[in-house]
C-alpha cells in the first residue's frame, strides 16, 4: 500500500474536492490490487439541514456518487440498527460476512449481498477526539477480505485522516458562512474580503420586507408560536427569492434585507424582474400557508415589500474584531421606507421610479411621498393588479 500512501501525501492532499479525492483514492487502491468493489467515505458536518456528506465509488460503474444525508435519517429504519449507527455510536471497526445472511439482517447488508458482495468492513476515522469520518469497503471476492487486507485498511485510515480533516474544515467554513451570511457573501469572505473597511460598490435590485403587527403578535402569542410563525415566514420568502437569484443578506427581527446583484449593466432589468417575480411568488405561497394556519387556529401572516434599484456599498463594517457584512447607502434606506409606506398606502408591494422603469408589468403611480431621512418627496409606484 506504500504507493497509495505516497499518493495521499503528494497529489491527493492537494485535491480540494472530496469527490475527486475519494474517486482517485479508490482508483489508486484498485491499481494497487486492493480487493475493493465499493468504497464509501463519509464526513460528519455541521450544517442546519445535513448531518453528513459521503462519496461512494463503485468498481462496476467506475463512478463516484456524492450523497448528502439529512439529520432526520437518524430516526429512519435506514439508520436504526444499521452498521453506520454501530460505527457512529461505538467508534469501533465493524467486520461482517455478507454470505448466508440471516433473515433479519439489516438492508445495508442485504442490498450489497444481492449485488454479489461477500464481505464488509467499516472503519470509524477519528479526527482529534471526535468521530469525524467513516470509511466503508466491501468486496465481491470469493472468500471475502483477507486478514492482511483488514490491517492495510486500518493503516490507510490513519493516513487519510489528516486529508479528511482538511476537507471537513473546508466544508465547515462554507457551511457556516453560507448559513449565516449567504452563499455569495460567504464566497467573498473565503476569498479574503475580511478586513474592516473591505468593500465594493455594486448595483443591485433591493428588497426590504417585514411582518404586519409583529409587535402585537409577540405580546399575545407564546414564544414557541412566534418562532414558528417567523420560521414559516422566512422559509417561504427564502424559497421565492433564492429561486430567482436573490440572496438574503440580513434578518433584522421580523424584517429581511435581500439583494439581487447586477453583474452587468444590461442585467438591471433582469434583476428587477426577478425581485418582483419573487415578491409575487411569495404572495402566492402566502395564501396556501395562511389557509393552513387558520385551520390550526394560528393568526395569518401578512407582510409588505419595498423594492428599489440603486448603487450600494457592499462590504465589512463594525468593530475591529466583530464585523458585519452588509449593504449600506441611500438606496437601502429608501427601500426600507418604501416598505413602511405599504402600511399607510394599503399595498403589499411598492417600488421606486428607478425600479418601475425596469419592469414590464402594468403599474400605477401613487404620487410623491415624504420618506424619513430622504431629501424631498419620492415617487412611489405599485402594480395595477394591486389597486
Amino acid at each position: 500500500m506504500q504507493q497509495v500512501i505516497d499518493w495521499v501525501f503528494t497529489e491527493g492532499r492537494h485535491l480540494r474536492d472530496s469527490n475527486s479525492f475519494v474517486h482517485q483514492f479508490a482508483q489508486r487502491l484498485d491499481v494497487a490490487g486492493a480487493p475493493v468493489d465499493r468504497l464509501m467515505i463519509g464526513l460528519r458536518i455541521l450544517h442546519p439541514q445535513l448531518v453528513a456528506t459521503s462519496e461512494t465509488w463503485r468498481r462496476d460503474t467506475g463512478t463516484t456518487l456524492h450523497i448528502e444525508t439529512v439529520h432526520e435519517i437518524r430516526l429512519s429504519e435506514r439508520y436504526i440498527g444499521s452498521p453506520m449507527q454501530y460505527l457512529v455510536e461505538t467508534r469501533q471497526p465493524l467486520r461482517r460476512s455478507l454470505v448466508d445472511l440471516p433473515d433479519d439482517a439489516h438492508r445495508a447488508y442485504t442490498e450489497l449481498a444481492e449485488q454479489g458482495h461477500t464481505d464488509y468492513f467499516g472503519l470509524p476515522i477519528m479526527i482529534g477526539e471526535e468521530h469525524g469520518a467513516t470509511m466503508i469497503v466491501s468486496t465481491c471476492a470469493h472468500g471475502g477480505f483477507r486478514e492482511d487486507d483488514i490491517r492495510q485498511f486500518e493503516k490507510l485510515g490513519d493516513y487519510i485522516a489528516p486529508v479528511l480533516e482538511a476537507h471537513g474544515l473546508r466544508q465547515l467554513s462554507r457551511s457556516l458562512l453560507n448559513t449565516y451570511v449567504g452563499k455569495r457573501t460567504g464566497a467573498k469572505v473565503l476569498a479574503g474580503m475580511i478586513r474592516r473597511g473591505d468593500a465594493e460598490v455594486i448595483d443591485a435590485a433591493l428588497w426590504f420586507s417585514d411582518l404586519r403587527d409583529f409587535t402585537h403578535l409577540t405580546e399575545t402569542l407564546a414564544p414557541d408560536r412566534v418562532l414558528k410563525m417567523l420560521n414559516d415566514y422566512f422559509e417561504f420568502i427564502a424559497a421565492a427569492v433564492t429561486a430567482r437569484g436573490g440572496e438574503i443578506l440580513r434578518f433584522i427581527g421580523d424584517a429581511m434585507l435581500i439583494v439581487f446583484p447586477i453583474e452587468a449593466r444590461e442585467d438591471a432589468s433582469a434583476a428587477c424582474r426577478a425581485a418582483l417575480d419573487a415578491a409575487l411568488d411569495a404572495r402566492g405561497t402566502l395564501g396556501a400557508l395562511n389557509h393552513l394556519r387558520r385551520r390550526h387556529g394560528e393568526p395569518p401572516i401578512e407582510f409588505g415589500v419595498g423594492l428599489n434599484l440603486g448603487k450600494v456599498i457592499y462590504g465589512n463594517v463594525g468593530a475591529p474584531d466583530r464585523l458585519d457584512f452588509t449593504v449600506m447607502g441611500p438606496a437601502v434606506n429608501r427601500t426600507a421606507r418604501l416598505e413602511s409606506l405599504t402600511k399607510t398606502l394599503g399595498r403589499n408591494i411598492l417600488f421606486s421610479r428607478e425600479f418601475a422603469e425596469r419592469i414590464d408589468q402594468p403599474i400605477t403611480a401613487l404620487g410623491e411621498h415624504e420618506m424619513k431621512g430622504v431629501a424631498g418627496p419620492q415617487a412611489v409606484f405599485a402594480l395595477e393588479t394591486e389597486c
